[in-house]
């Protein structure tokens, strides 16, 4: 053939090398302008959200929504694009919101989200069609209705599908809770809460991405970051209002404050905090002061006990599940603060606080009980389990 010639080997492979070049950088210049154009949209949005814009919202695509989260106090909201699957006109944003509540909120609060937009011919822009939690992401307030806000002395109250009236006691038992809490524990907190309230079980169990059946028993809980100081945790105190509606006056005040521990502590609560020193010590918190006696406030351990069953170990991590059977549950609980009460009755408040931070700043669960009890309290593992079951026989048997 005229003009044919061979092509050596090496110019073979660079003609390849720059093909795939080309496909590469193809595929690149396809998809990133997507990511970006999605990313410029949902700017503006978090822009009008900041501002408590409906217009600008309404001008990034669906407005539905707007009215359910305008009436929270935002000090921060914002998207991050991690990833975009396009087609054709049609596009579904793997999406990172991050926001923060003023006055509250000292980390943001991280959720992953689903948004699926649409464009209207070549080169439109992209507009959201819907915005929903990912799939292994949990609800957001606004997600289950229009969230209705009372602010307390030390606490905001974000409510759904709740009266004003409901919401303002939570608020009053937030904020009797916050003194408290300060008044026991040592430590430097931002003595502020957020509760968060929402229609049922069923409501708490979205928020947190479980099923509704792991919470019927459980009156609240709360959310937030452990790892130590590096971090800026937002915690979130949920309520279960099937559960707590269930509790006279003197419960309801307890776990109000057991939470708001949680909250406090939470700088000092690492991986290497056993459940029964921190669920323990946020019970201590909770009955401090309330007069309560250990078979009052221990009725299940205290029954085991009565009958022989003296625990033989401290309870574990496991004990404390929330799958659990209620009896196991409540003795778990109830071994905990007997641990805390013993330690804060026979080597003082402020020793236990000092226990409290030590196990906490282990690097790992490892040693971390054992070292506290050494450094701490001058004892060991062995002895302190045995000094606390005779603790347990002598306020039970």
């Amino acid at each position: 053939m005229a003009g044919r010639r061979r092509v050596s080997g090496s110019s073979v492979v660079a003609l390849c090398l720059l093909l795939v070049a080309l496909v590469a950088c193809g595929g690149r210049t396809a998809a990133e302008p997507a990511r970006a154009d999605v990313q410029r949209v949902l700017d503006r949005r978090a822009a009008a959200v900041l501002a408590h814009d409906a217009a600008a919202y309404a001008r990034t695509g669906t407005g539905t929504g707007f009215g359910h989260l305008s009436a929270l106090p935002l000090a921060a909201w914002s998207y991050r694009v991690r990833d975009v699957e396009r087609t054709g006109d049609t596009a579904t944003a793997d999406v990172e919101l991050r926001y923060r509540v003023e006055g509250y909120d000292r980390g943001p609060v991280t959720a992953g989200r689903t948004v699926r937009l649409s464009r209207d011919g070549t080169g439109g822009t992209w507009a959201v069609d819907s915005d929903r939690p990912a799939k292994e992401s949990g609800q957001q307030p606004w997600d289950q209705g229009a969230v209705e806000v009372v602010r307390g002395t030390h606490s905001l109250v974000l409510g759904v599908g709740q009266s004003t009236a409901t919401l303002r006691r939570f608020a009053d038992l937030a904020d009797r809770a916050v003194p408290a809490v300060s008044d026991g524990w040592d430590g430097d907190w931002s003595r502020r809460v957020v509760v968060v309230v929402p229609r049922s079980v069923e409501g708490m169990a979205g928020l947190l991405g479980s099923p509704a059946s792991s919470y019927r028993g459980i009156a609240a809980v709360t959310t937030g970051e452990t790892g130590g100081r590096e971090h800026a945790p937002a915690d979130r105190i949920i309520v279960n209002p099937d559960a707590y509606g269930l509790l006279g006056s003197l419960g309801k005040q307890v776990v109000l404050t057991h939470e708001t521990t949680h909250v406090a502590t939470r700088a000092d609560t690492t991986s290497a905090t056993p459940l029964w020193l921190s669920e323990g010590y946020a019970d201590w918190v909770g009955y401090r002061g309330t007069g309560r006696t250990a078979a009052q406030a221990a009725p299940e351990l205290a029954d085991a006990v009565a009958e022989g069953r003296v625990p033989a170990r401290l309870p574990t991590d496991e004990d404390f599940g929330f799958t659990a059977e209620a009896e196991q549950l409540a003795r778990a609980y109830e071994g905990g603060w007997l641990a805390c009460r013993m330690i804060a009755e026979q080597w003082g408040e402020d020793r236990l606080d000092a226990f409290y931070r030590a196990v906490g700043a282990h690097d790992d669960r490892t040693g971390a009980v054992e070292d506290a009890l050494h450094t701490v309290l001058g004892t060991t593992e062995q002895d302190f389990t045995a000094h606390w079951r005779e603790y347990l026989r002598t306020r039970f048997g």
